[in-house]
């Protein structure tokens, strides 16, 4: 078996139900399986996979028993050469593992490999690629001096700025929204360290792979979309289980000063609470809706659901986002139509201010989306 596919699901399911669409379609030219681990879920996330894929490998947790720990339970049952850890609030690309795995076997010094991620408005994410937060790098994202001198190569280390969001190249740090690698070496690393809960494993195993003597890698030939937030409400618990996540760390990897622990409980602190109370600056009203799609069907579907008048347009939107008009726009991919990648490379392509998203499946009658990284994933249904 070439890939397993490895999905940890908490409370999310709808958007649990898009992940395993677009990666069942990833993996259709590929020998590959697909491991769904449901850490206790208050929802319907485990009747949905039963329903609706009963041919997959399902684990049911008792407890939530967090990130790494849920996480190691489906690779325990893996079978693949290679391995992927993907979160479930992400949508994959119908080429997405076939151009991971041609990458991959071009490396002797593989460890972790990652692509490009960018959110429900098709903007990249700079989480795509990072370096180890060591003391001084810390220091320079912390303090936000990264931004002031983004061209000093000694301050722009947290966020890879040696490559572009374009570039492919060696980086330290990859988010555990999607990790691809060779099974046999993520369990040669012993896994996530179930010390950590939810925050700093993915930091943590990228630093313990380099540390090993392999190269992490950063490959943007292939987009993914992660609705960024969609799985964890930033309050209170975030800030503490963030500021411990890093405390951990730090302790495991590096001795540090009174004086920086200090400075990094207060960096802590202040970067949760920005990241907690940031306002989203998405679209709050939208003027017109457009409904990318062949079917007629599925247009009296999106104005069931959304309560509105739906433009259908089965060719193209040219001249409505090239409009100098101030209107904001939503557009909704019919997925009878649109395929995964289609989608997201159109999304890339038309970012703006007043266009927003939404994805709608063949099967369900649901449209789902994020109108900013800073927006919790929306479900219309």
């Amino acid at each position: 078996m070439q890939i397993s596919v490895v999905i940890l699901n908490y409370n999310v399911r709808f958007f649990l139900e898009q992940c395993v669409t677009s990666v069942e379609k990833a993996l259709q030219n590929l020998e590959g399986e697909i491991i769904v681990v449901d850490n206790n879920s208050p929802d319907d996330s485990c009747a949905m996979m039963k329903q609706r894929f009963p041919h997959i490998k399902l684990i049911e947790n008792k407890e939530n028993s967090g990130f790494p720990k849920g996480n190691n339970i489906g690779v325990a049952e893996a079978k693949g050469t290679y391995l992927c850890i993907l979160n479930p609030d992400t949508v994959v690309a119908e080429d997405t593992f076939e151009k991971l795995l041609a990458f991959a076997q071009t490396k002797t010094d593989l460890g972790i490999v990652g692509c490009k991620l960018v959110d429900g408005t098709g903007r990249f994410l700079s989480e795509s690629k990072r370096g180890v937060p060591t003391p001084f790098v810390a220091i320079t994202k912390m303090s936000g001096i990264y931004k002031l001198f983004p061209k000093i190569a000694a301050f722009g280390k947290y966020y890879a700025q040696h490559l572009s969001e374009n570039q492919t190249g060696k980086v330290e740090v990859l988010v555990g929204a999607f990790m691809f690698m060779k099974l046999d070496f993520y369990r040669e690393l012993g896994g996530f360290d179930e010390a950590f809960f939810m925050y700093g494993e993915d930091i943590d195993l990228s630093y313990r792979s380099i540390k090993s003597g392999k190269n992490n890698y950063y490959f943007p030939e292939t987009s993914i979309i992660h609705y960024k937030g969609e799985s964890t409400v930033k309050d209170i618990k975030y800030l503490q289980s963030f500021k411990s996540a890093m405390e951990l760390f730090y302790k495991k990897h590096f001795k540090v000063s009174i004086v920086f622990k200090s400075f990094m409980n207060f960096g802590a602190f202040v970067f949760s609470t920005i990241k907690m109370n940031q306002t989203s600056g998405s679209i709050k009203k939208i003027d017109c809706y457009f409904l990318l799609s062949n079917s007629q069907n599925q247009k009296v579907k999106v104005e069931n659901l959304l309560g509105k008048k739906v433009t259908l347009v089965a060719t193209s939107l040219k001249n409505e986002l090239n409009s100098p008009t101030d209107q904001n726009i939503e557009i909704i991919f019919d997925t009878n139509d649109w395929s995964f990648k289609s989608i997201i490379d159109f999304m890339e392509s038309h970012q703006s201010k007043r266009v927003t998203f939404k994805i709608l499946h063949n099967n369900s009658t649901f449209i789902i989306g994020s109108n900013s990284s800073n927006d919790r994933g929306e479900v219309i249904r």
